[in-house]
């Protein structure tokens, strides 16, 4: 087939969330999809004379022989999204990109890097936004009615030159985009996020590595108890996205934010990074740092304390104190122990169990690395409680308790190894004091560790200590306001409010975790007996319905095994009584 050239103008748009919104409801956000192409995307589209070139699941790709009549349809594409669909939890948003530039006409399809700089550029775009190239802005700034806010050079994947990027605004200045966050307010103490640091070593496999110094940077700095620190769940949620740094400081509530860089080519390895004083926008803070790997932890450090240094002066001639102890000896082991980290957070059953042989292999090699052995013990308690464990049940449930108690040794006072190690003690191993020891013992060393307060939470829970669960949940979801693990704060506060005797309050809970991830067994089942004392008994039966979909074989004998070493007495009992109510078989 011939191919020719010619200048167009190209959109891509796609779904933002699209494999959240399809695991949630798969036919439903299909037909939904369906209806926006049909009501509103394809009618908008030819109205500007547009044509579809291409189409994917979440997304498509357009040609205009106008570059105006491109960023018409674009505008009023988003302008319309909201008043389609007002659950913002389920709401489907696109995110934008327009360019101008060569393309090559192949039949109906288009190639070349007029057609790749608009995939780069929707991707940096914001949920409900439209970017443009300066391309674009050049040939359309005069000649429609909106403001475009200079963004800067950005270097996008396999494009030679930096592309200036623009956001468009409405002629009242209000950005394109999706609703924006409620304002949280600034805390009594100095607060910071640490944003994902961008992976400048040309290989997308080292995307683990920068994503590894990112925790560390964050988890030294964590552990300053004059500092209010967002967990790292929340700051990464703004991965791969161009972010405005005071829209930032309005969702997380905070006052400065730590962006960088890490490039690793052989032993060497680059960390660069600049504090932002978002009420300013002022740069009050940058730095390079180079090094051998053998340094890495020290480089760390080196980052911690200088960013400690430019937020409060007062500090400066105080020595700090190493905000991180250097975890492991070998840089092997430490290796193995990112990948399994990134491994860990796809939270599927497959990702959990290859966590679980990376870090096997960093145990062999060096068998005191304290957060290895606390990741692989809550490896298995998520395995235990998704059913998704061996054959071999009580074989993985004592070595993950084993490695649990290996991550608390006296010796080792890693928060997160602390509470990882507790959390499982307490739910597969049943010793409640010994894991609730070490939990609070984390959060003596970090008191900004958001799951630390949020399985703090859980085990106040279980033993029907309401007020302090609610208290130590609502801290969490505050310390990491946008986590996406927020189902289990959720979950745990439907606990805690079950256990207080609060029906009405754990079926409200329940309902809000069980929307952002609809498999949660043990939430399901405690909605199930919550209705079942209010008397609800058609939803109660519907839940224990799912809850044996989501459990084959599950009855009051394989809750009484699973839960009755973790649950206080009382608890237990209200619990139990609750499931039978529901319709749940004995055996």
């Amino acid at each position: 087939m011939s191919q020719t050239r010619r200048l167009a103008a190209i959109l891509a748009a796609d779904v933002t969330g699209y494999s959240r919104l399809m695991g949630a409801d798969e036919e439903g956000t299909l037909e939904r999809l369906k209806g926006l192409r049909r009501e509103l995307l394809d009618p908008k589209i030819a109205k500007h004379r547009g044509r579809i070139v291409k189409t994917t699941g979440d997304g498509l790709l357009v040609e205009f022989a106008s570059v105006v009549d491109a960023v018409r349809c674009a505008v009023e594409v988003q302008q319309a999204m909201p008043e389609r669909d007002t659950d913002v939890d389920s709401r489907i948003e696109l995110r934008i990109g327009i360019n101008l530039g060569d393309v090559i006409v192949e039949g109906d399809d288009l190639y070349g890097d007029g057609v790749n700089i608009a995939a780069r550029i929707e991707a940096l775009a914001d949920a409900g936004g439209v970017f443009v190239s300066n391309t674009v802005h050049d040939h359309v700034r005069d000649r429609l009615p909106f403001v475009f806010e200079d963004l800067g050079e950005q270097q996008v994947k396999n494009i030679a030159r930096p592309v200036r990027v623009y956001r468009v605004r409405d002629v009242d200045a209000k950005s394109l985009s999706a609703p924006a966050q409620p304002t949280l307010p600034l805390p009594d103490k100095p607060s910071i996020a640490v944003l994902p640091f961008a992976n400048m070593s040309g290989d997308p496999e080292q995307e683990y590595f920068a994503d590894g110094m990112v925790e560390e940077i964050t988890t030294a700095i964590s552990r300053l108890p004059w500092l209010f620190v967002i967990a790292r769940n929340s700051s990464f949620t703004y991965k791969g996205r161009l972010v405005d740094v005071k829209q930032v400081a309005r969702e997380l509530g905070v006052r400065y934010v730590l962006e960088g860089s890490v490039r690793k080519a052989g032993n060497r390895v680059r960390i660069t990074g600049q504090l932002i004083d978002t009420a300013t926008g002022a740069h009050i803070w940058a730095d390079r740092f180079d090094g051998a790997l053998d340094d890495i932890f020290e480089l760390q450090d080196q980052i911690a304390s200088n960013v400690v240094g430019a937020i409060e002066p007062k500090l400066r001639s105080a020595e700090i104190e190493r905000a991180i102890r250097k975890p492991t000896d070998s840089l092997d082991a430490y290796d193995l122990y990112l990948r399994a980290l990134a491994e860990f957070r796809k939270w599927t059953p497959e990702g959990w169990l290859d966590a679980i042989d990376l870090l096997r292999r960093a145990l062999v090699i060096d068998p005191s690395y304290a957060p290895a052995a606390g990741l692989f013990a809550w490896c298995r308690v998520l395995q235990f409680t998704n059913r998704a464990t061996s054959s071999n049940l009580e074989e993985d449930v004592a070595e993950g308790v084993s490695f649990a108690r290996r991550a608390i040794e006296p010796a080792k006072e890693d928060p997160d190894a602390l509470w990882m190690g507790g959390w499982t003690i307490l739910t597969l191993g049943g010793d409640r004091a010994t894991g609730l020891s070490a939990i609070e013992h984390a959060l003596r060393l970090n008191s900004n560790s958001a799951l630390a307060w949020c399985f703090f939470g859980w085990a106040q829970g279980f033993h029907s200590r309401s007020a302090p669960a609610v208290e130590a949940l609502e801290r969490a979801m505050r310390l990491s306001p946008l986590d996406p693990l927020r189902w289990v704060f959720y979950g745990g506060l439907a606990h805690a409010h079950f256990g207080a005797g609060r029906c009405e309050e754990a079926i409200e809970w329940a309902d809000r975790a069980l929307h952002a991830q609809p498999r949660m067994p043990a939430v399901v089942a405690i909605k199930a007996a919550a209705c079942a004392h209010l008397g609800r008994v058609d939803d109660a039966g519907a839940c224990v319905r799912r809850f044996c979909e989501l459990r084959p074989g599950a009855t009051i004998g394989s809750v009484k095994a699973t839960l009755g070493t973790a649950l206080s007495p009382e608890f237990f009992a209200t619990y139990i009584d609750g499931l039978r109510k529901a319709g749940l078989p004995e055996e």
